[in-house]
């Protein structure tokens, strides 16, 4: 037999982070102590009350049955009343609320409930590399949103071609951002809100990092804006704000008819996350949120010790409000190779911009998910290299 990929997959690029972790490998091998800023996922433990949570309900033989597709109604209560204390929105757990493996996993799915072979779809870059492959796989055609600095990383909706916007069944946003940082206020999301009603388009509104933010900032919910629900859903994981990545455990929240049609399609290719992983989850909502209070005061250390650190060397680097990444611009503008030359010279693993779409190039994004001796190391190490 000669298998062969079908043309979807020989169409896309090496995923990113796939890419990075091949080369990182390598220098592995020649001995390098490598000091990985990368990939964005947290180095610090889950919190003792949610792993205790955990163990206790997987001995329970009623949670290791089939979960629901949709989620417990405990969690989606769960979730209902975590976003109405956090953002004062109101959601209607049975309808209006969906659990997901992930909300990578709902964020690719999303597509296939709203698009048909040959629409458009609105999708910002640079970006999370899911947001376009998603809709490449469910058959659409992107429209690259590009985020600029110019325009505060925020996509010029008045430069959409109307006939591009009235072919758009969907668009993806993400504030705060990954990768660029940037932040999104209630003027901005309000003119989403217009834009949608005008085009009829549905807002898919990636907000993993709203929890993720320093300095005293509090970003707002994309449905705490008037109207929003009406156009949009809003994707949340527990992977970042509570230490659980690998747990693969988020949700997904909004217009109801979307919920539903992304229900329909999660019921005819998974059957749910693990019930014992949802009492988890409810045990972080609901648990000590000074779990995430030290988490933000960590991570605020690490910015301010990475930023200085290249501003001391010469780097024209912002600091960032929110998410855990630091977008830098970088001397010469190619991405690519100056990443590339901090992991053979120094051995360090930073993202190249041009690897979350064209308009990242000229950046790259650090990762803060390394302790303090480990930055001030990377930071050290850049200085013995000539830019």
């Amino acid at each position: 037999m000669r298998f062969d990929r079908a043309e979807r997959l020989k169409r896309l690029p090496p995923y990113l982070f796939a890419e990075i972790d091949r080369k990182k490998d390598e220098m592995k091998k020649k001995g390098v102590d490598i000091i990985d800023l990368g990939v964005g996922d947290p180095d610090q433990p889950t919190p003792d009350h949610i792993v205790a949570a955990l163990k206790k309900a997987a001995e329970d033989p009623a949670n290791q049955k089939y979960p629901s597709y949709s989620g417990m109604d405990a969690f989606n209560a769960a979730v209902a009343r975590w976003y109405k204390a956090r953002f004062n929105v109101d959601l209607d757990e049975k309808t209006e609320v969906i659990t997901l493996i992930g909300s990578k996993e709902g964020i690719a799915h999303m597509p296939l409930a709203c698009i048909n072979p040959g629409d458009r779809a609105l999708v910002p870059s640079p970006a999370y590399p899911v947001y376009k492959i998603g809709v490449e796989f469910a058959g659409g055609e992107p429209f690259v949103m590009d985020l600029t600095a110019k325009n505060g990383f925020l996509p010029d909706l008045d430069a959409i071609p109307g006939d591009v916007a009235d072919r758009s069944p969907l668009m993806f946003l993400n504030y705060p951002n990954n990768p660029t940082a940037a932040v999104a206020d209630e003027a901005f999301f309000a003119r989403v809100v217009e834009f949608a009603n005008e085009h009829n388009v549905l807002v898919c509104h990636d907000a993993a990092y709203t929890e993720m933010t320093y300095d005293g900032y509090r970003p707002i919910s994309f449905l705490s804006v008037p109207g929003a629900k009406e156009v949009g859903v809003e994707f949340h994981s527990l992977s970042k704000t509570y230490n659980m990545t690998g747990w693969r455990l988020g949700f997904a929240v909004g217009n109801a008819e979307a919920i539903a049609a992304l229900g329909q399609v999660k019921s005819n290719i998974d059957s749910g996350a693990f019930d014992a992983v949802q009492v988890a989850g409810i045990a972080a909502l609901e648990g000590d949120q000074g779990v995430v209070e030290d988490m933000k005061a960590l991570y605020q250390q690490r910015r301010d010790m990475l930023v200085e650190g290249l501003a001391a060397l010469g780097f024209d680097v912002e600091k960032p409000k929110a998410t855990f990444y630091v977008w830098m611009p970088v001397p010469g503008g190619d991405s690519r190779a100056f990443a590339t030359k901090l992991l053979e010279e120094a051995g360090i693993v930073v993202t190249p911009g041009v690897g979350f779409g064209e308009p990242g190039e000229g950046y790259v994004r650090f990762a803060l998910t390394v302790g303090e001796a480990r930055l001030k190391e990377a930071i050290d190490r850049m200085g013995d290299i000539a830019f």
